[in-house]
């Protein structure tokens, strides 16, 4: 054996056991004493009405967003439209099926769904489901599609690969945000009751109903699949962090004052949460009951939904600029201010 060869055999362990090392070490940064994140590039959208749910296709390097009446469509790198899928009234949010090569889409005015091609956009059709369908998920467990209806106070399954409705599930209390683990079992905000439900996606029934306290009208929510932990967004500028196999409420990190969404990204074990006054919490997950505040991140007024990009480990906000806030009456007690012509932006909050 030559003396180069003899050389390699030496570099070899210790040099993969530094890359290795370096990998690991990549994800975990991001989860330092102090993340870092800040907004980095502001995509100027422009358009009319207002928005809600967005959501981050990695793979195919998409952006959905909704807005009031079709969902615009963006490259997530550079942040030029695509496309849009059209005559979506009222919509509210975007579940992808990649696997199916379709997607769909909450429509709240009309009290339907609709389902379209991830190539083409277009529309195949729509299917009815509960009055004024919010949320909307894909639980991969069931290849099937779950709307949550805030005025029927309800949440409708659908067959993802027939397009078909399969039945409703009563949920007794005005549905938000919900997220699946999985494997099956999904969980549910209920806003007006401050409760938090636990479904069985197979039966089509309700397993267990736990009291949120100390949060109040919880609206986002996503999920730490790996330590069964999920992550409430609260009315009252906290973060409910629950065990998703008891319901107890272990942790309740403060957030910013408006709180609409959250997300966790599985590589840096960091939980984001969006509020409406302008700040982008960040929480790191010590321990599946330790969670502490890292940085709270200045972004724009009405920025409080949010994705995830996992590649780059970009979060992306919507917002606008506003006008002044009108009055109050007796027939519109939450009366909101308009948004300002062509102000619609898209941010992009990255780790530096």
């Amino acid at each position: 054996m030559s003396t180069k060869t003899k050389s390699l055999r030496r570099w070899w362990p210790v040099s993969l056991t530094l890359l290795f090392a370096a990998a690991a070490l990549a994800g975990a940064g991001l989860a330092a004493a102090n993340p870092g994140y800040k907004v980095a590039n502001t995509y100027k959208i422009g358009g009319e009405g207002g928005w809600d749910y967005l959501t981050a296709d990695a793979a195919a390097r998409r952006l959905y967003i909704s807005r009031a009446t079709h969902v615009i469509v963006l490259d997530l790198d550079s942040g030029k439209a695509i496309g849009e899928i059209a005559d979506t009234p009222g919509v509210h949010g975007i579940a992808l099926v990649p696997e199916l090569g379709r997607g769909f889409v909450s429509n709240g005015r009309e009290g339907t769904v609709s389902i379209f091609d991830l190539k083409t956009l277009a529309t195949s059709n729509k299917v009815k489901v509960g009055e004024n369908p919010d949320a909307i998920l894909y639980d991969p467990a069931t290849k099937r599609v779950f709307t949550f209806n805030g005025r029927s106070q309800d949440a409708t399954a659908i067959d993802a690969a027939k397009g078909t409705v399969l039945g409703t599930i009563k949920l007794d209390g005005k549905p938000e945000f919900a997220a699946s683990d999985g494997k099956g079992e999904i969980f549910v905000n209920i806003e007006d009751k401050s409760e938090l439900v636990a479904i069985d996606p197979n039966k089509l029934e309700v397993k267990s109903r736990w009291p949120l306290a100390p949060c109040e009208s919880p609206t986002g929510l996503s999920m730490d699949r790996t330590n069964r932990r999920l992550f409430v967004g609260c009315d009252n500028r906290m973060m409910a962090v629950v065990n998703a196999n008891t319901g107890k409420v272990v942790a309740t990190p403060a957030t910013g004052d408006g709180v609409d969404a959250t997300t966790f990204d599985d590589e840096t074990g960091l939980v984001f949460a969006s509020a409406g006054e302008g700040v982008l919490t960040v929480v790191r997950e010590e321990s599946p009951d330790k969670f502490s505040v890292a940085e709270n991140v200045p972004t724009q007024k009405g920025a409080r939904t949010l994705a995830l990009d996992s590649k780059t480990h970009n979060i992306f906000l919507v917002t606008a600029k506003f006008g002044p806030a009108p009055v109050a009456t007796p027939d519109n007690p939450h009366a909101r201010p308009s948004i300002l012509p062509d102000s619609f932006v898209v941010l992009v909050v990255s780790h530096q």
